[in-house]
């Protein structure tokens, strides 16, 4: 056999590795997102997707508009059918937004804080204090500690998930300013990464996955009936009885209708029974239906 011919018997024999594959629904936590599906993504078994990272940003995630320069970190730690479960393993600021706020006349202290939740998970803080103006050493010093100390006491007092909703919502960063602002008056507190290093005790707060997978489903289901027009037939042979009975009303007394405050909608469905063009503005229909 030619040297062609082997080549090509040898690649019609090789599998096709883009078939073997399928679709998987890439979900958020339980808690705090309810098992949200975030994306999609394709592996040939449900194995090789434990420990693959997903990144999205939180204005997909939530519709927060102001958190465009946000990005969230997932990381598959199960497999469900077809559905990979996640982790959330921290997030981090946008490097331009965090140069944008930096400017030569006001102080910069950032740091690095690790803490140990209540539910036992090490987690590592990077926060970032903008002061209004140029401060001294002693005083970015101080203004570390306050931040270091706040830190520490409220993830010490918190579960992992209530410590990303702070974080995700500002309210981590907004009591580290009411503590650093009695040193320095401060501009701005962000939290400006967070990685999860060792996972703690997983609560089983929230719906389970059977639940939002049966309540998605119940939704696509009555989504399906309202395109298909079952919905909208019922509706529009209401309106048709309704302009029926107002037509054998308008026969017994020709001020029986008021047209003006009808639709366009139930106006044409008149025009249409008698035969008449359904074409033109709202005052060309009322005309044409008097005639």
């Amino acid at each position: 056999m030619a040297k062609g011919a082997k080549a090509r018997a040898a690649a019609r024999r090789q599998r096709d590795k883009w078939k073997s594959k399928r679709w998987f629904s890439i979900r958020a936590p339980r808690n705090p997102w309810s098992y949200r599906v975030i994306g999609e993504t394709l592996a040939e078994e449900p194995e090789m997707l434990i420990g693959r990272n997903y990144e999205i940003m939180q204005n997909e995630l939530d519709g927060d508009f102001s958190k465009m320069h946000v990005k969230i970190k997932f990381r598959v730690s199960d497999v469900l059918g077809s559905d990979a479960i996640t982790e959330f393993i921290g997030h981090q600021m946008m490097q331009d937004h965090v140069r944008r706020q930096v400017r030569r006349d006001r102080g910069k202290i950032d740091d690095t804080v690790d803490v140990v939740t209540e539910d036992g998970f090490y987690v590592r803080f990077k926060p970032l204090i903008l002061t209004r103006e140029r401060v001294k050493s002693s005083q970015k010093n101080e203004i570390r500690s306050v931040a270091r100390n706040t830190i520490l006491k409220f993830g010490a007092s918190s579960t992992w998930v209530s410590m990303q909703k702070s974080v995700m919502d500002g309210e981590l960063d907004a009591l580290i300013k009411e503590e650093a602002s009695k040193i320095s008056p401060i501009r701005m507190v962000m939290i400006r990464r967070t990685q999860l290093i060792q996972s703690g005790v997983v609560t089983n707060d929230g719906p389970t996955l059977e639940e939002i997978i049966a309540e998605e489903e119940s939704t696509k289901e009555s989504t399906i009936e309202i395109e298909d027009g079952e919905g909208n037939t019922e509706h529009q042979d209401m309106i048709e009885e309704g302009i029926n009975e107002s037509e054998m009303e308008f026969e017994d007394s020709d001020e029986g209708i008021d047209y003006e405050s009808m639709t366009v909608a139930e106006l044409k469905v008149i025009l249409k029974e008698a035969g008449k063009p359904v074409s033109g503005k709202k005052a060309d229909l009322i005309s044409r239906i008097m005639e």
